[in-house]
This record gives structure tokens, C-alpha cells and sequence, in this order.
């Protein structure tokens, strides 16, 4: 089969499933993105493409987003043409719509089948936007998120079939887009995301190595800002830290914003948060990681005693449920996204994300008797493993789709 893969910053969440149909070898592959240091798979040939525009700063704001996103479609579609008249006609399309990579497509393959990824549709209920009473909301704001889902709102119309990796964000869309959403997550390996006692990870200012054996309290989000709930683990850590003097914590992320705004403070939000709360902190057992590779990332939760999780209503992080497949003790935030792949008490436990204290809290008792919540590590990883392993069933499913839209000559068997 050939199947062309679109995403912006390759692999995105096709990370799984390209690589694992590139090894079948029996398929030819082309993933186009804009990504300049894209990664290099075998039996995938990366295409890049430029944007043809991007929307000034001070672009009209009702219209910026889709300004921007009409510039990566025709960029997108552009080499898209160069692809075809190259001799590469796909017989399906798979990529993120997000950011209008896609939007243009059918002028250039009207027949050809395609499976869109849809993320989230802006709202200023039941996500991000207001969560926080103590931010205000503009007027504008209502107006300014339906401006944004003219990016969905083009491509509902471009794909066949739609894609959301849970029921949360599916049921963001509105009704009419319901039917053509498939429900699948990009898939954990949890074959890989194992528990492992014996693993150590060394710190450049200890004289040894951490072991699963001590007391750990590890923190990790891509960037550290408040929609990942940077703010209050910062304000729940001095009570942690009285509260078990031995506990050494482990913080992983980036000084950025991924999603919504960024601090004012001239040292980003942890810049602010140390400037809050930096006064109550024993800074000799608490550790800024940054961005780490993903293998270190993996051996640092295989320690933790106990893991946060923190997010406002929005995408749910991989890292949650590679946390889960690793057996992860894990106190969340109770948001209505975490509920729906952990259940507090039996595969992990869920605070009020803006009480520091409950957070504090629950965090100290972990801790105190690590043993005393072992079966929810145990029970977390058993979900992840019915519910979201890549191999057993989410590939499955992904397959079943692609299946479904191509002709019988050419479908995969479905593992």
C-alpha cells in the first residue's frame, strides 16, 4: 500500500504506527511535514514542505488562526503536487488537521481516501479557557475560539473518516461531527514501558546514584507552565518536602508554553513560581531535569515512589498512561479528561487541581507507605494494557479504518 502521512512536527502522534508499517516492508511510505529536523525512520521518505504565509502579530484576531493555517494548507498542497507529478499517488492520506495541512488536499487527489486527526475544538467551555476563576476572561474570548475551529470546521469536510484519541476530546466537536470520529488512542508500547526494580539514575550533585529504593517525588510535563499545572506543584512542594524530609524531587520540562499564555516574570513561569514559593524550598533535594531524552525520562519514572500528574481540562499527556504502563504510583489532577483513563482509588489518585494542600497531602501519604498503594500502580498498568497498548489494540483498530476505506486488492491483515 502507499499511505502519506501529514503532521507538522513529524512524527507527532503517528510516532507508533508509521514505524511499525515501514518494518512490515511491503509498504512505500512518504510523511510530509514541516519539521526541519525530522526524524529519520527507515522504509519512510520524508518530504518538507514551507509555508506560504503566516498571519502577522497583529493580524485581525477572528481570522489570524485560519490566516496562518491557509498558509501551511497551500505550502502543504504545493509539494503535495510536486509529490504526485513525482509518481507517488497514495492510496490513503493520514495526517493531523490542526494545523490546515490538509485543507487543500482534494484539489489535488478528490478520490483518493483520507483519516484526519482531530485534536480539540476551542471552546470557552469545558477546556482550558476560563478553568482558572482567577483569570479573566475577554469578551472577545467566545468569539476569538470559534475562530479558531474554522480549521476543523474546512477539513470535516476534506476527510472521510475523522480520528480523536479519547471520548473527551471527540465530544468537544460538535454533534454533526460525531459519526465520522473514531474513537482510538495513538497506542502506549506497553511491551516496552515496563516497571524495573533495579534501574539507577545518577545526579550530578549526589555522590550517588537514586534507586527505586529511595524516596522520590518526580514531576514532568514537555514545558512547565500552568495548563500542566506547574504553578500549584510549585506551591504544594514546600509542604510536601516538611512534611518527608528525605524525599528527593525530580522535576522534568521545559521553561516554555506549549499551551496557552506565558508568564510575564522574565524567568517564565518557574521563574514566578521561585520567586513565590522559592523561600520555603530545601533546593538541595529539589532538581530541575529540563527537557531529558526519552530513555533517561523513562528511568526517572521507573524510580519515582510517586509521580504528579497535573493538567486543567486539555489533552491528556502519553506521559500519564507511559507512567501508568510502568507501574507509576500517580496522584493527578481530577479534571474530566484524567477521569476517563484513571479511576481514582483503583488505577491512581485524583486531587481538586487547585487545592496545593489535598495535593500535599495525598503526595505525603504515599510516601509515608509507598507499600500501602502498590495494587494501584499494579491496576494502572493492567488498564493501559487493555485499554491503550499500541500492538493488541490500538494498530488493530488503526488498521480496521485504513481497511475500510481501501480497495480489497491492497488491505493489510489486521494484527
Amino acid at each position: 500500500m502507499k499511505l502519506l502521512f501529514v503532521h507538522q512536527n513529524m512524527p507527532g502522534q503517528y510516532r507508533e504506527l508509521v514505524q511499525w508499517l515501514a518494518a512490515q516492508g511491503d509498504h512505500e511510505i512518504v510523511f510530509l511535514t514541516q519539521r526541519e529536523k525530522a526524524p529519520d525512520f527507515a522504509g519512510v521518505r520524508t518530504v518538507r514542505y514551507k509555508t506560504h504565509h503566516k498571519a502577522a502579530n497583529d493580524a485581525y484576531g477572528l481570522s489570524k488562526n485560519w490566516e496562518t493555517a491557509a498558509g501551511n494548507g497551500f505550502g502543504a498542497v504545493t509539494a503535495l503536487r510536486e509529490i504526485v507529478s513525482g509518481g507517488f499517488i497514495p492510496d490513503i492520506v493520514i495526517g493531523h488537521v490542526g494545523w490546515g495541512e490538509m485543507s487543500f488536499f482534494r484539489e489535488v487527489l478528490p478520490k483518493t481516501p483520507m483519516i484526519g486527526f482531530f485534536e480539540y475544538f476551542y471552546s470557552v467551555r469545558g477546556g482550558t479557557v476560563g478553568f482558572d476563576p482567577n483569570d479573566v476572561v475577554s469578551d472577545h474570548a467566545p468569539y476569538i475560539m470559534h475562530g479558531n475551529n474554522v480549521v476543523p470546521l474546512v477539513n470535516i469536510e476534506v476527510v472521510d473518516v475523522a480520528h480523536s484519541p479519547t471520548w473527551w476530546q471527540r465530544n468537544r466537536f460538535p454533534p454533526s461531527f460525531h459519526d465520522k470520529i473514531y474513537v482510538c488512542h495513538d497506542g502506549i508500547r506497553t511491551d516496552k514501558l515496563l516497571p524495573d526494580p533495579k534501574v539507577s539514575v545518577s545526579l550530578g550533585r549526589i555522590g550517588r546514584p537514586l534507586t527505586a529504593s529511595d524516596e522520590v517525588v518526580t514531576f514532568m510535563a514537555r514545558n512547565l507552565e500552568t495548563t500542566r499545572g506547574f504553578h500549584q506543584f510549585m506551591r504544594a512542594l514546600p509542604l510536601i518536602q516538611k512534611a518527608r524530609p528525605n524525599a528527593r524531587v525530580l522535576v522534568i520540562g521545559g521553561n516554555e508554553a506549549s499551551y496557552g499564555g506565558k508568564s510575564k516574570h522574565p524567568g517564565g513561569l518557574r521563574g514566578q513560581m521561585e520567586a513565590e514559593v522559592g523561600h520555603m524550598l530545601d533546593w538541595d533535594r529539589l532538581h530541575f531535569l529540563g527537557q531529558v531524552p526519552y530513555a533517561n525520562y523513562q528511568q526517572i519514572i521507573q524510580i519515582s515512589t510517586c509521580h504528579i500528574y497535573l493538567t486543567m481540562p486539555f489533552v491528556v499527556s502519553w506521559s500519564l498512561l507511559e507512567s501508568m504502563s510502568m507501574k507509576a504510583t500517580i496522584v493527578a489532577s481530577d479534571v474530566a479528561p484524567v477521569r476517563e483513563v484513571m479511576e481514582h482509588g483503583k488505577t491512581g489518585l485524583l486531587v481538586d487541581f487547585f487545592d496545593h494542600e489535598a495535593l500535599a497531602a495525598q503526595v505525603a501519604e504515599v510516601l509515608e507507605c509507598p507499600g500501602d498503594f502498590s495494587h494501584i500502580g499494579a491496576a494502572a498498568r493492567q488498564h493501559v494494557v487493555e485499554n491503550y497498548d499500541f500492538l493488541s489494540v490500538c494498530l488493530p483498530e488503526h488498521i480496521r479504518q485504513i481497511n475500510a476505506l481501501v480497495p480489497k486488492d491492497i488491505r493489510m491483515t489486521v494484527p
